[in-house]
């Protein structure tokens, strides 16, 4: 039984050591969180993520997985770490740096070390191998290295884990060939093998992507206010024709792919950048233009002390993950400009920052309904309902859930 250490018990990380360690694994589970580590050894593990809980601590009630505070010596080490952005846009790599020095007092002749955390492209070779050669072992030929970005969905994690499609970058054929045996022990997939630069490359590739169409769609958004239009069903419509596909408009872009990795790409080629750059701008320009929507709205009601009522905290749909979060910007913000501002998101239990709501305790005698995280509650409810408790009657939805009313 081979046995692999992960390191960082993240959205990642945790989701790979449980499905590793139901694959005739022995995982070791290394995160620096010591109250993190403790909830999971005690079973005591709570997930939004849809089946990670019971899958976690099934893991660990088994001995299959083990999370630590430390690493400790296996055939396999995974580093699963955040990567996020400096104030100047980029890419803070203390988290893996941080990573690979743990880890040098236990790395042993034919080991493997796969880096997962998205980084900017030359992080592999460059970096990270610089670091792991102070264990003294020879990079390719006594100990293998090799980047495998993850591909997943938060709020479908564990089930993207297994289905898609999987790149895997070796700093030299060895390492990718490697890196194969291991996912292909539970990736149901297809297995890409590359060099470690071009699977960088295409990790910031996939993210940007969507990062632009979804600007696109939120230009669209602010075209369509100017003229009295449905962006929603302009693109619905527009989505009939058998070349086009509008990503969906919204407050903004956050979590920690599509807001984050195309800075990496604008790090490394600044000057040949434009359009990314550019979409990067429209995406952060969302929340001023929410928030822009939402004082005209309160100007015309012409009521004093206003009550705003936001849906959703989030920065996506099914999970209480507020990294980046242009819902959590826009109430900020309004709370900032004095307005009297209650919030209900359905997946968050523990906010410190300021109090949460009910829905019907959110939207009693609210001037203005902002709908900004498209939660399956929110979908569900009956938008009238909603204006029966309102004092006004001007609702915002920024995800186009309830094209009815727009």
């Amino acid at each position: 039984m081979k046995k692999i250490c992960v390191l960082g018990l993240g959205y990642i990380g945790l989701p790979t050591a449980c499905i590793l360690s139901g694959k005739a694994f022995q995982v070791v589970g290394v995160d620096t969180d010591q109250r993190l580590v403790e909830e999971l050894n005690q079973g005591n593990m709570d997930s939004p993520e849809p089946g990670l809980a019971n899958l976690a601590n099934a893991a660990i009630k088994s001995g299959n997985l083990v999370p630590k505070l430390t690493p400790e010596e296996a055939d396999v080490f995974m580093v699963c770490v955040p990567t996020p952005l400096t104030e100047d846009n980029k890419a803070d790599l203390t988290y893996v740096k941080n990573a690979a020095k743990s880890l040098l007092p236990y790395l042993r002749k034919d080991n493997l070390v796969i880096l997962e955390s998205t980084v900017p492209v030359g992080t592999t070779k460059g970096i990270l191998k610089s670091i792991l050669e102070e264990s003294g072992l020879k990079i390719r030929s006594e100990l293998y290295l090799a980047h495998c970005p993850e591909r997943v969905l938060p709020g479908n994690i564990l089930q993207e884990l297994v289905e898609n499609d999987r790149i895997i970058g070796g700093i030299n054929p060895e390492s990718a060939d490697s890196a194969r045996e291991i996912y292909q022990t539970f990736a149901e997939g297809e297995i890409y093998l590359t060099d470690a630069s071009t699977a960088e490359m295409v990790k910031l590739v996939e993210n940007s992507f969507r990062g632009v169409n979804i600007a696109f769609a939120n230009e669209l958004s602010k075209i369509c206010d100017k003229l009295n239009l449905n962006v929603w069903k302009v693109i619905e419509l527009a989505n009939n024709h058998p070349r086009v596909n509008v990503l969906k408009a919204g407050p903004g872009v956050g979590g920690h792919c599509v807001a984050v990795d195309p800075f990496f790409i604008i790090e490394k080629a600044s000057n040949e950048t434009k359009l990314i750059k550019t979409a990067c701008s429209v995406n952060d320009s969302m929340p001023s233009h929410v928030v822009e929507k939402v004082e005209r709205a309160v100007k015309e009601a012409d009521v004093k002390s206003p009550i705003i009522a936001c849906l959703g905290l989030a920065y996506k749909s099914g999970t209480d993950d507020l990294r980046g979060s242009p819902a959590l910007g826009i109430v900020r913000r309004l709370k900032e400009k004095g307005y009297r501002v209650r919030v209900c998101d359905p997946y968050l239990k523990d906010f410190s920052e300021f109090p949460l709501f009910s829905l019907e305790e959110t939207v009693q005698g609210a001037d203005c309904l902002v709908l900004l995280v498209d939660h399956r509650e929110f979908k569900e409810i009956n938008v009238q309902d909603l204006l029966n408790k309102m004092r006004g009657s001007r609702i915002i939805d920024t995800r186009g859930i309830w094209l009815s009313i727009e």
